[in-house]
Formats: C-alpha cells, structure tokens, sequence
C-alpha cells in the first residue's frame, strides 16, 4: 500500500464499539495508511466496550460535514448499536456511503454498521453479514445474509466487506487489506 491511501472512518460521537473502530484504524496506521475519523462534531468519541462498558476515547480527525469523500479509497463503518442506530438518521452519513458506492469505491462495515447500508439504500443485491439481530432488517433491504467471520462481495461495481462481531477483527482485517490491493491494482500508480 502506497503512502497515498487514504481511508475514512465515520461513526457518532458515542457508542461505537471500540475494537471495531480502534483496531483496523491501528492496522491502517501502522500499515503506512492515512486513516481519518469523522464524526458528528469536534467532541471526543466516547466507544464503547460490547455495547455496555467505557472504553477509550478518541478525537475525531474531521467532521461529517466537512469530510471530502472523494479523497479515501475505502470507507470503513464500526458497529456498535448506539452508534449505528444513531448514524443512520445523518443524512451526512448516507451521502458519504453514496460518494463511495456510486463512483465504485469500497466499503467496509462491521457488526450493526451495514444498517447505514439499508438506509442509503445499498445493500441491495450484496452478499453481506452483520451482527445477527440486523439480519431481518438486510434481508428486507435486498441483501442476501450469511453466517460467516468474512463476507466480500463484489456485486453492482463496488466492493462490500463485512464481518459479524470484534471477534471476527482479523477477518475484517484481512478483508480490508484485499479491498485496498485490488482497488490500487484497479487504479494503477499514482
């Protein structure tokens, strides 16, 4: 990966679980990867640990509103119930995943994070997985959903990677670093 990729992470300022943000943005960083976090406003994010305890906070990189999608080559959504259930009543959230999904980019979310894909009306027609309490609502919106640590799904140009829970993280990981190299093979140098 070239010092050029860029990849952006949106969530609220609460709520999100903290492996599923913390660990692939690491990963990202210590991987020569420039990975920003955006979020409502300024204010610390507080995450959360399974859903229910503290954990570390974090402060965002950029807001929602004044993030420029068009300079990440992936965008990476964090679960966590509040912070999905949350973030999908932004409208600033939806048109990021749009930015990425209509010009072909790839997206990657994790446990209650492919709910903003139902909500832009994306998941239509993917191969996904999710935490299991989505399922129904993915099922509705034209997903097909599968029971596995990994799910990578290439369907209507743009490339879907999702994974269940923070104990399917190295999956996720992996899943993520695929997207990046293809999406630098697709792109060619800089």
């Amino acid at each position: 990966m070239t010092h050029h990729t860029k990849v952006l992470a949106i969530v609220t300022n609460y709520g999100v679980e903290q492996d599923e943000l913390l660990v692939p943005v690491r990963h990202l960083r210590e991987n020569g990867v420039q990975a920003d976090i955006a979020a409502p406003d300024r204010d610390e994010i507080r995450t959360l640990v399974r859903d229910k305890e503290p954990g570390e906070t974090v402060r965002p990189t950029h807001t929602l509103d004044e993030v420029d999608a068009s300079e990440y080559e992936l965008l990476l959504i964090p679960g966590g119930t509040v912070n999905a259930d949350t973030l999908r009543l932004r409208q600033e959230a939806v048109d990021t995943v749009l930015a990425f999904t209509t010009s072909g980019r790839p997206v990657a979310a994790i446990c209650h994070g492919p709910w903003l894909l139902a909500e832009a009306g994306v998941a239509y027609g993917k191969r996904l997985t999710s935490f299991p309490s989505l399922r129904t609502d993915l099922a509705n919106a034209g997903a097909t959903w599968a029971d596995e640590p990994l799910v990578t799904d290439d369907a209507n140009g743009w490339r879907l990677v999702t994974s269940r829970n923070p104990d399917d993280l190295e999956h996720f990981l992996h899943g993520i670093d695929g997207a990046l190299r293809s999406r630098a093979e697709a792109v060619g140098p800089r």
